[in-house]
């Protein structure tokens, strides 16, 4: 395995502990994952959420704190509660309104460093080392996005492209940290335009194809020009 350290900095092993500095608590975990679900469109603005046990189970948190993560989000205004035979915990209808207002740049930039840094350490681990199809479902994800036209849908199928990475060169379990990264990015940054996400895309592809070659420091680039990346 490729020694990252020093290029991009100390790593030391994949534990998410590590890599973290510490673990999110249960509300920022029920946050996190929540945006990530609305980033991926698996539920939408006016949608009901599944019980707080159920979500409880998913996340491998105790449904006290789900429930107080919800009714958090509640004051936040990001979720609505209904009572009655029909009620229950639903997306807030003007959910990006209400997020927009929630953007802090200062944290996104750090957040924006760390996924690169996570991003670059994974390329450096996995290079030169990934057998036959394991890039084969980003590539899809690639291949998918330079046809879709509608902002939500490229929003979505390049979230899906960085989950699928981490699940690639890191596992199950990085990918599960991915998802936590990437959700708090969903609240804290502005969604980029078509035109960047297309952008990126280019970077996605050049990084896939110089994963397949084994190129790591290529592959490294195309990583940080994904982050700067600019319409032609």
């Amino acid at each position: 395995m490729a020694n990252a350290a020093g290029k991009f900095g100390p790593y030391t092993g994949w534990d998410t502990r590590v890599l973290a500095g510490r673990g999110p608590t249960g509300t920022e975990l029920v946050r996190s994952r929540i945006a990530l679900r609305v980033r991926l469109r698996s539920v939408s603005p006016g949608d009901r959420l599944p019980d707080a046990g159920v979500l409880g189970e998913e996340l491998g948190i105790s449904e006290i704190t789900v429930r107080r993560a919800l009714e958090a989000m509640c004051q936040d205004g990001l979720l609505d509660r209904r009572r009655g035979r029909a009620g229950g915990t639903f997306v807030a209808t003007d959910w990006d309104a209400v997020v927009a207002v929630m953007h802090d740049a200062d944290e996104a930039a750090s957040l924006d460093a760390f996924h690169l840094l996570l991003e670059c350490g994974l390329v450096a681990h996995a290079a030169g080392e990934l057998p036959d199809g394991r890039l084969d479902g980003p590539r899809a994800l690639v291949e998918e996005l330079d046809l879709a036209d509608d902002p939500a849908r490229l929003l979505e199928l390049e979230t899906r492209f960085h989950l699928d990475l981490a699940q690639a060169l890191g596992g199950a379990g990085i990918r599960e940290f991915a998802a936590d990264l990437l959700g708090r990015q969903c609240l804290l940054e502005p969604a980029p335009a078509p035109a960047v996400v297309r952008a990126r895309n280019r970077c996605h592809a050049d990084l896939l194809d110089e994963l397949a070659r084994g190129a790591m420091d290529p592959a490294i680039r195309a990583v940080k020009a994904h982050q700067h990346a600019e319409p032609n």
